[in-house]
């Protein structure tokens, strides 16, 4: 028993390891950076800080740069992220 727990246990680590660097990417692409943040708090006015309080700061940074009409690519909400699932090969 403790022969297959020893044989187990760096596959399992192994496999969590793989998982928390999922996750990470995921943190990473949803993160906004300090610029943003000083640029949203200077110019943003009543509807993006309500977008703010109701979706999160990266739908009201979206939201801020479009009706801007800035050209940045927009960051992934996490519900974008949740509906978008891997398309597997058949």
């Amino acid at each position: 028993m403790q022969g297959l727990a020893a044989l187990l246990f760096p596959a399992v680590l192994m496999l969590f390891a793989l998982a928390m660097e999922k996750v990470q990417s995921r943190i990473d692409r949803l993160s906004v950076s300090r610029d943003h943040v000083e640029e949203f708090l200077e110019s943003a006015d009543a509807a993006h800080v309500d977008t703010l309080a109701k979706e999160g700061f990266p739908a009201a940074l979206d939201e801020f740069r479009t009706r801007r009409g800035i050209g940045e690519p927009a960051l992934p909400t996490s519900d974008s992220m949740l509906s978008s699932s891997p398309k597997r090969a058949s």
